[in-house]
């Protein structure tokens, strides 16, 4: 989602209502990036709220009959959860924090679902005790869960979910739709698993959920699981269970790169919803469709500020920085593109070939390779563009640093929504023991 326009010797950036230069400055949401890093240190992540909530719309809009549950472990932070609670989204959610959470910033316990392959007896207690629907990853799983729901006169609505065996073209860290993959249950045993569950107390099956990846940027295997999904509610109708919904999980890609085509929520709602229709009518069975976008959703909200400390002429150009991937640990972790720029040259024609390179004490620790930038400085402000989904999220206390603040821009103002760690935090939670006092 970024555009760059070239006239002569300068380069031009912006994104409509998101980003833009003026004064030779990046400005996030109408606000300037250079005084955001003065005013509240780096390094610095900040959220557009009018971005994210468009996105969002757009994705709503795409579906208008469709459950959009947001991806909570995209970005999960109190302020983005409560923006979008208020826009209507339900969440998908992988763990009792992320449960918690989600009810905190308002999410009904109707509209969301309790995923994951490895729910601790606490978690799946708390999911019963909060009244959410669980999607149930094994028989195991489902004999634990129906156990508790009788302990304690309640009955669990669930889902199973379902390894379809789509490769969804993608790296392969975040293919979850394998048949190697570890998530749910091969779809050649889920009939047989809905058989068993419709005649255990304390369980009831009202829905049916897959997701086969991230960062997908072809249509073809999101119309491939709808094709196969179907052909699993029309069996497990002949069983005499009614599902209720279909959880199709998400997975759409965005454009990290220049001029990289990726579809949109427009797209794929052309691609699978008359796939839908068609099958749904051909068996007599209508479940409400429920879609969990993350990276969509937030992943071009947000840009990382990071002040570089140094420049360095080595085998390459080096330019360190005080963020590395304890903060953003996916360059590393994926080998993932990420857009970066001068937000204090923002304006100036490239003059050579930099690398950002972060300070932990790992070779890999590299936030970009081989930019073209104009030319570098110290103190000069790094933008690392795009990273609203698994930025913060995936951080860390690594080399014994402290985490990053977050900043939303609401209607051109800066607000604190997480505040910089110090070192005290680092310090949380631990004790000595008496003897070494």
């Amino acid at each position: 989602m970024v555009q760059f326009n070239f006239s002569g010797d300068v380069v031009m950036f912006e994104i409509e209502g998101h980003l833009g230069v003026r004064d030779n400055h990046l400005f996030i949401g109408g606000v300037d990036a250079v005084d955001l890093v003065g005013e509240y240190g780096s390094p610095l992540f900040v959220t557009n709220e009018e971005r994210l909530r468009e996105n969002y719309r757009r994705y709503q809009r795409a579906f208008p009959d469709t459950d959009v549950y947001y991806a909570a472990k995209a970005n999960g932070n109190l302020t983005i959860l409560r923006i979008l609670a208020e826009e209507g989204a339900g969440a998908d959610v992988f763990s009792g924090g992320e449960l918690y959470m989600a009810l905190l910033a308002g999410i009904s316990s109707d509209r969301i679902l309790f995923n994951g392959n490895s729910k601790t007896d606490q978690e799946l207690r708390y999911a019963l005790q909060t009244g959410v629907r669980v999607s149930v990853d094994s028989l195991d799983e489902l004999k634990t869960l129906a156990s508790f729901a009788r302990e304690t006169g309640k009955v669990a609505e669930i889902a199973f979910r379902v390894n379809p065996d789509i490769s969804p073209k993608t790296h392969p860290k975040i293919a979850t739709g394998l048949s190697t993959s570890k998530f749910g249950i091969p779809y050649t045993q889920v009939i047989e698993a809905y058989d068993t569950a419709k005649r255990i107390e304390g369980v009831k099956p009202v829905g049916i959920h897959c997701h086969i990846g991230s960062q997908i940027i072809e249509l073809t295997p999101f119309v491939e699981t709808v094709n196969r999904m179907m052909d699993l509610v029309e069996q497990i109708d002949r069983l005499g269970v009614k599902l209720e919904f279909l959880d199709l999980g998400s997975g759409l890609g965005i454009p990290y790169k220049k001029d990289e085509h990726v579809p949109t929520p427009e797209d794929l709602a052309d691609a699978i919803l008359p796939v839908w229709s068609e099958r749904s009518d051909a068996i007599g069975v209508h479940p409400r469709m429920i879609l969990e976008p993350g990276r969509y959703i937030t992943g071009d909200t947000t840009v990382l500020l990071t002040r570089v400390n140094l420049v360095k002429e080595a085998h390459k150009r080096f330019v360190g920085v005080d963020a590395g991937f304890n903060l953003m640990i996916r360059q590393a972790m994926y080998g993932a593109y990420h857009h970066v720029l001068l937000a204090n040259k923002a304006d100036l024609p490239p003059m050579g070939l930099y690398t950002i390179a972060g300070p932990i004490c790992e070779s890999g620790d590299i936030l970009a390779h081989d930019r073209e930038l104009p030319p570098v400085e110290k103190d000069d402000i790094i933008a690392v563009l795009d990273v609203g989904a698994y930025g913060f999220s995936m951080s860390s206390q690594y080399n014994g640093r402290p985490r990053a603040a977050e900043i939303l821009i609401s209607h051109g103002r800066p607000y604190v929504i997480r505040e910089h760690e110090t070192v005290c935090d680092l310090l949380a939670k631990q004790t000595l023991p008496p003897h070494l006092l």
